[in-house]
Formats: C-alpha cells, sequence, structure tokens
C-alpha cells in the first residue's frame, strides 16, 4: 500500500511539473521581445561653459571696506536718524491717560455709538467699560487713536525699533463678539 501511495505522489509531481514549464516559455519569450523594443532616450549633457577670468580695474577705486567709507556712511545714517527722531518721538512730558496703562491685548472693543456728533468706542478692560474717541490714548505703546469705526478702533503707535530709533506702527482694536 505504501508503495502504490509513493508511486501515485511521483506520478503527481512528475504531471504537475510538465504544467509549468510551458507558460514560462511563453513569457520569457515576450519578456525578451520587450526589452528588445524599449529604447530608453537619453539626452546629452551640454557642455558647461568656459570660465574665463577678468582683470580687477578698480584698483583705482575706494576700497569698500575702508575707514574712510565706513565714517562716511555712519554720519550720513546717523544725520537720517536724528532727522527721523525729530518726526517721529512719543511725547514723553503730556499726562498719561487711564488707559495707556494696559497692553491692547488686554482690551476688548465691545461697542460703538455716536455722542454729539463724534463716534466713541466702547473698551472693555478688567470689566470697566471706558469711551474713547478719536486723539485719545490706548495702550503701552503710546498709541493714539486715529479713527473709531463701527467695527473697529484704528490707532498709531509709536515704538523703538532694533537699533533704538522712533518708529511708527498701525494697529487695530476690532470689535469683539459676544460669546454665549
Amino acid at each position: 500500500m505504501t508503495y502504490r501511495r509513493a508511486g501515485a505522489c511521483a506520478l503527481l509531481i512528475v504531471v504537475l511539473a510538465g504544467c509549468t514549464s510551458s507558460g514560462d516559455e511563453e513569457l520569457q519569450q515576450w519578456m525578451t521581445e520587450q526589452r528588445a523594443q524599449t529604447k530608453p532616450q537619453v539626452q546629452p549633457i551640454p557642455e558647461p561653459k568656459k570660465f574665463t577670468p577678468r582683470a580687477y580695474t578698480q584698483e583705482a577705486a575706494i576700497d569698500p571696506f575702508s575707514n574712510q567709507k565706513l565714517t562716511q556712511a555712519l554720519k550720513r545714517d546717523s544725520a537720517q536718524a536724528s532727522a527721523n527722531a525729530a518726526l517721529v518721538a512719543p511725547e514723553l512730558a503730556r499726562r498719561k491717560e487711564p488707559l495707556e496703562s494696559f497692553p491692547l491685548d488686554a482690551m476688548a472693543m465691545v461697542g460703538s455709538l455716536v455722542k454729539e456728533g463724534q463716534p466713541v468706542a466702547l473698551i472693555k478692560v478688567d470689566n470697566l467699560l471706558y469711551q474713547v474717541k478719536p486723539g485719545n490714548y490706548l495702550g503701552q505703546n503710546y498709541g493714539r487713536i486715529t479713527k473709531v469705526g463701527e467695527t473697529e478702533v484704528s490707532l498709531r503707535e509709536i515704538v523703538q525699533d532694533a537699533g533704538g530709533e522712533w518708529i511708527e506702527r498701525t494697529a487695530k482694536l476690532e470689535l469683539q463678539e459676544r460669546s454665549k
């Protein structure tokens, strides 16, 4: 009985081996044909441009790193800075208004109205309500209100830049929606 099983298994293996080889040959032939037909199209790399050195012709000119040129540039910059500082500077001698002790991000515009023909904004700080109009000061950066609209308050702040010079920048307080 075991010889019969062993013989049947051997016969089955031979039959299966014969079935698999016929499909492989066709596939191999097709792959060989496809490889022969496919030709890559590679464009040649262009030749690099030839470097032609040039002679330095600015020997008689002023050296860009000379002390003389640096001194002239610093004098020119300081003259411009002093002229700009006279135009843009905070009014340090005036009396501060109450809302100048709070940063702008601690304030919220909660409404606007017209009072005696002039627009007035309602600003809430620390659960207190303040009325402000154009010309009033807000925030810790010498901000002066330039315009009061229905939905926003525009102001001009005077701050120091990295070089210590006073510059102007604009800021806005927008109407805050009431959270429910």
